[in-house]
């Protein structure tokens, strides 16, 4: 296994820490000497980033005097929360945080791969896995925070009085498995797109750089950007809609 150097030094760290916890726990490790992953270095180097980002911003904050720092926070801030009082509606400011780590995640985790050294973890599919299963279970958790028993409402259809009984009583049973494979279609949805898009970015840019080192590369870098950018928000605009949906009072 091909190793950056950032996930060597992990790995000379702590790799035998991780080797032998593993193997206390009857975990097959692939690579003993090097448990760490590319993929899985990346995302610890991106959560330090965030880490660190965040300890400045807190340091540097100033009402009379805010400096650049504090302004893009707030820009990102302001941003992710008019996203969410939009898709949301209701309570909507109770999720910002966590889209706003999220969005910054996974850009950070998308950008970075464009340093010379380094890798995009959302290029791997484990990480874009990562986040959707941690949203899905996000939003279950709100809904059922939220509704209660009622929760289950939203998975078997109108339940209006008005309805005949014949079909209140075989709706839920035709609604129910339907409603969960779209549930669990979402967590598929989510790592397949971001994954995907991102894969074939990095799969472009480095052929074009092996092709032609200068000049031309430098456009699809630009493209990265882009797409990067599209990508977190459109992973994080979905999951605040399945937060919204989810946190709905089902009628």
């Amino acid at each position: 296994m091909e190793q950056l150097a950032f996930t060597a030094l992990l790995n000379h760290l702590v790799g035998g820490l991780i080797t032998a916890l593993l193997q206390a726990l009857h975990i097959h490790v692939m690579h003993p000497g090097a448990p760490i992953s590319n993929s899985f270095a990346m995302e610890i180097l991106v959560a330090l980033l965030l880490v660190a980002f965040f300890a400045l911003v807190r340091m540097k904050l100033s009402v009379e005097r805010p400096g650049g720092l504090q302004h893009t926070m707030e820009a990102i801030h302001a941003g992710v929360a008019d996203l969410a009082a939009d898709t949301i509606a209701h309570h909507s400011d109770r999720y910002v945080s966590y889209l706003t780590v999220l969005a910054l995640f996974i850009l950070i985790g998308n950008l970075i791969g464009l340093v010379p050294g380094l890798e995009s973890p959302t290029a791997v599919p484990v990480v874009p896995l990562g986040c959707a299963l941690f949203t899905w279970f996000y939003y279950h958790f709100h809904g059922v925070r939220i509704n209660g028993s009622g929760y289950i409402k939203h998975f078997i259809g109108p339940q209006d009085k008005d309805i005949p009984i014949i079909l209140r009583i075989f709706l839920p049973i035709l609604m129910f498995p339907i409603e969960a494979f779209s549930h669990l279609a979402r967590v598929m949805s989510l790592t397949v797109r971001l994954f995907a898009n991102m894969f074939a970015g990095e799969m472009v840019t480095l052929v074009f750089f092996s092709l032609i080192p200068l000049g031309v590369p430098l456009v699809f870098e630009g493209l990265h950007v882009g797409v990067s950018v599209i990508q977190t928000y459109i992973f994080v605009l979905l999951a605040a809609a399945y937060i919204g949906e989810a946190t709905a009072h089902a009628h």
